[in-house]
């Protein structure tokens, strides 16, 4: 099969992680949306052993977590009546922490909202993490035990807690497009002695924000939604790879590897495609032909 140059890749990567469907990147680069979703899985791959490999003995000292909802195939409560769903199919979960200062994103994960997760998160974490950190979360319980386990007592651990009211514009069509409006928040300190100043989840917050607008399968009230929960996890490694290494953070005036001290050096998409071909396996050598002797 022809492989693509490293140009019209490049361009492909680059219209992906700016927030277009695979539909308008086949379009835009002259491509098939086959082209489009095998050179996405690649790239999806490569980035989440690069991720798993190189994001380690991060030094932080606040640390955010949330989870981010979307759906693949179709939404939760039309499953029941969807024809050939897939495996996973209905709520899909993202669940990242972002270190406040770099704002790196230090660990990601795709799946489901119970305790099973939450438990396998925050052990990716801890094993990311060099030094003892300030742990902000939401008030979700899983949480609770999954830190527990995965840290212990070397943490500052709180809780934060929001509360909501009625979304604006009360039964209008309004509500479909607003969020409901934060009453309130409450701060619970679960472990250690965490900076009350410090509690927060504005920075993950605000981390949603980038994800909706650079991965279209993540706009709500689209047809821009995952098919496939690999492919979502995919296009959720290949974000991170270029949000913590090829894009200038707008406050930092680098990435956020730059500032955590992973790498010296700009990245860029070109960077993202020799990725690509470095996690590609080699060619299988041939064995040597030994005729078959019957006996």
């Amino acid at each position: 099969m022809r492989k693509l140059d490293t140009k019209t890749r490049a361009l492909i990567i680059r219209l992906l992680v700016e927030g277009n469907s695979i539909r308008a990147t086949a379009r835009i680069a002259d491509v098939s949306k086959n082209t489009v979703n095998k050179l996405l899985i690649d790239a999806g791959k490569a980035c989440s052993k690069y991720h798993d490999k190189h994001v380690r003995n991060v030094k932080a000292s606040v640390i955010q977590c949330d989870e981010i909802w979307s759906f693949t195939y179709a939404m939760q409560k039309n499953i029941k009546l969807a024809t050939d769903a897939p495996n996973f199919a209905g709520d899909t979960w993202t669940w990242t922490a972002i270190d406040s200062d770099s704002k790196l994103i230090v660990s990601y994960m795709v799946g489901g909202r119970d305790s099973g997760y939450a438990i396998e998160f925050m052990d990716d974490l801890r094993a990311r993490l060099s030094n003892r950190v300030q742990l902000t979360t939401d008030g979700h319980k899983a949480y609770l035990e999954a830190v527990e386990g995965a840290i212990g007592g070397d943490v500052d651990y709180a809780q934060l807690n929001k509360m909501y009211g009625n979304a604006p514009g009360g039964k209008s069509h309004e509500k479909k497009y607003s969020p409901a409006e934060c009453t309130g928040t409450k701060r619970r300190t679960v472990e250690g002695n965490p900076d009350k100043r410090l509690i927060s989840t504005s920075h993950v917050e605000r981390q949603n924000l980038t994800m909706r607008m650079h991965m279209r399968r993540f706009t709500h009230l689209t047809n821009g939604f995952s098919k496939k929960v690999e492919n979502h996890a995919h296009a959720v490694a290949l974000h991170f790879m270029y949000y913590n290494f090829v894009r200038v953070h707008q406050t930092l005036k680098v990435t956020p590897a730059m500032e955590a001290g992973l790498t010296e050096r700009l990245w860029d998409i070109r960077d993202l495609v020799a990725l690509i071909d470095t996690n590609e396996a080699a060619p299988k050598k041939r064995g040597p032909y030994k005729k078959r002797i019957s006996k």
